[in-house]
């Protein structure tokens, strides 16, 4: 009987292991759910959303997408490089390590008073830096490979 129970906990714990590991989009699932997330904004967001996107990607053709905390953007190479959120009147680009991070255009417009991270909000009329913006991702990418 103690054998039997042993057994039956290491099957359910081996269930749930293998739960977590399926919950986890794949790279491939991530994109899909980032491209959908951009067409349900549907307004100036989801344009804006897909501009920071495409300017990641210019900027670090080896970054990975994922999505996290309730289906938000993230963006990686050997570490969260920034995620994109989406509210109401903004988006939100959070860079995980942005205190660590030069920003002489002066991107960073928030979350400028913690000791790790910094963000950008992007509100409907503002027009994107696309070079300073490119450079930050790329600092964001050697941030990531010296903290190894």
């Amino acid at each position: 009987m103690i054998a039997k129970s042993a057994t039956t906990k290491k099957t359910a714990a081996t269930k749930k292991t293998a739960a977590k590991k399926t919950a986890a989009p794949v790279a491939a699932d991530a994109s899909r759910h980032i491209d959908a997330r951009i067409a349900e904004l549907g307004d100036w967001r989801g344009k804006a959303l897909a501009q920071v996107r495409a300017l990641i990607h210019a900027a670090d053709p080896e970054v990975v997408e994922e999505v996290k905390w309730r289906g938000t953007p993230v963006w990686s190479h050997g570490g969260i490089l920034c995620t994109g959120e989406s509210y109401k009147d903004k988006i939100k680009l959070t860079f995980a390590r942005g205190a660590a991070l030069a920003d002489p255009k002066g991107l960073f417009n928030s979350s400028l008073d913690g000791n790790t991270r910094r963000a950008l909000d992007i509100f409907e009329h503002d027009t994107l830096d696309e070079a300073a913006f490119k450079a930050l991702v790329r600092a964001a990418v050697e941030a990531n490979r010296k903290k190894r």
